[in-house]
């Protein structure tokens, strides 16, 4: 066997009984679609459970799979302790899909936990499970939280827990845990105008099985809209990958500012045609050439020398037809990667250290990818699937009032004695000057409380 069915739901605390205390009654189309689900859980019998949480331990390049035998938690963080709930893990199926994913050179396994307990990821699944009649004592599990990797190593990861049921020859049901924007209207995180888009596009592509529409979402429309659970639907996606699937929306809600949507996937016999990996694979790669007709001397410049440093481990060297504005120049420039939406590496030099404006950017590029205390050094596998930009910097100019600071014009730079914090302006989820500041003094090792001289800059930014 495989996967038997799956399903997209949500886990807002608040539709527990025990922690709305009446308010649950403002998502009872909510309630009763997760009831529904558990009941249709209940009757297939599932001998494995797969529950991935957004709420489980995260790493930005690996995915947790919880250790051990068993787990428990309770709600006590939401002023429910009563609340108890534990599981057994299957304890065979993590070992061999540990060993599957790291053959496929998915990073994936059981090393890193931090804390075993329970998160309401978890739990508000489980809460209806047992309500539903499933016996938690008899039921294996397997709880796996999400990563920063790509979309494509999401829905390969689903992939490898699919070919590993079959394996086992287990009868396994896929929770994909996640609720969806948290930014729409009412909610305590703002408002954000992405949100309710997508919502819309999340249904719609779960609603009718469209894989590859949901793995291609724009990434910016994503973060904005501070979204919870699209990674572990990814996940889900690559387990029903090959099947015949028949999606029923069951209900969507957005009462409390965030939204709540639940989608079951009936599965049924293999289909080869539901390739959605193979799909996925020239999107990105017409993606990748799309960047690459768009770049301008700037950028070209960035992804040669990285890409040469790369492959070769030795730095470029110029080429012998770069435009005047590069070689005439001199100047402070900043290299910056994105990959999967998500920073891969960013360095760069307020004032010029090189002769020219070009040998700035070919070696910032080198260290974007390879100096960046945050990340690993790139590899060659990554490469089609990163983003540059290169900012080119203004003259710094000396300012005594955060009065003179734009977020979206200009970056900062804040000093004290010699520590010494840079941000550059126009940055995603950075709307105001004080998260500027904040963040700069973060940079470097500057406490909040501590005074800062100040100066502003702005940039030319090549992307």
């Amino acid at each position: 066997m495989s996967i038997i069915g799956a399903a997209a739901v949500p886990h807002p605390p608040i539709i527990l009984p025990e922690i709305g205390r009446g308010e649950e009654s403002k998502i009872a189309a909510t309630t009763a679609a997760y009831k529904e689900v558990a009941r249709r859980i209940a009757e297939l019998q599932p001998e494995t459970i797969v529950i991935t949480s957004p709420h489980s331990i995260m790493y930005a390049d690996y995915f947790h799979i919880s250790p051990g035998e068993s787990a428990a938690g309770n709600m006590a963080q939401f002023r429910a302790p009563q609340v108890e709930l534990a599981v057994h893990y299957d304890v065979e199926f993590v070992s061999k899909l540990t060993a599957a994913a790291m053959s496929e050179d998915i990073p994936a396994g059981t090393l890193g936990e931090r804390n075993s307990s329970l998160d309401h990821g978890t739990m508000v699944p489980l809460y209806f499970l047992q309500k539903a009649g499933v016996d938690l004592d008899k039921v294996k599990f397997l709880r796996s939280g999400l990563s920063g990797l790509t979309n494509t190593a999401h829905y390969k990861f689903g992939q490898i827990i699919a070919k590993t049921a079959q394996t086992l020859n287990r009868r396994v049901f896929f929770l994909a845990s996640g609720d969806l924007a948290h930014k729409l209207k009412g909610s305590h995180y703002g408002f954000a105008e992405e949100a309710p888009v997508f919502d819309e596009q999340v249904m719609n592509n779960l609603g009718g099985a469209d894989f590859l529409s949901l793995l291609t979402m724009n990434e910016k429309l994503c973060n904005r809209a501070a979204e919870c659970g699209l990674r572990s639907f990814w996940i889900m996606a690559g387990a029903l990958d090959r099947h015949s699937v028949q999606a029923e929306r069951l209900s969507y809600e957005g009462t409390f500012g965030v939204g709540y949507g639940i989608v079951y996937f009936n599965v049924g016999e293999a289909d080869s045609t539901r390739n959605f990996a193979v799909q996925l694979a020239k999107v990105k790669r017409h993606e990748s050439e799309q960047r690459k007709a768009n770049e301008d001397a700037f950028v070209r410049l960035a992804r040669y020398s990285l890409e040469t440093f790369v492959n070769t481990h030795k730095p470029a060297t110029l080429p012998d037809d770069l435009p005047a504005e590069l070689m005439n120049r001199r100047a402070g420039a900043f290299v910056s990667l994105h990959k999967g939406g998500n920073l891969r590496g960013c360095i760069g030099t307020i004032m010029a250290t090189q002769d020219t404006l070009a040998e700035e950017i070919l070696q910032n590029a080198i260290s974007a990818c390879s100096r960046d205390p945050r990340f690993d050094p790139v590899t060659a596998g990554e490469l089609d699937d990163l983003e540059y930009s290169v900012d080119v910097l203004g003259e710094p100019e000396r300012i005594f009032d955060v009065k003179a600071l734009d977020v979206k014009r200009y970056g900062v730079i804040v000093e004290n004695g010699g520590r010494r914090g840079l941000l550059l302006p126009d940055l995603e989820g950075v709307d105001t000057v004080e998260e500027q500041i904040a963040i700069a003094k973060r940079k470097a090792g500057i406490r909040p409380d501590e005074k800062v001289s100040l100066w502003r800059f702005e940039v030319i930014r090549h992307h």
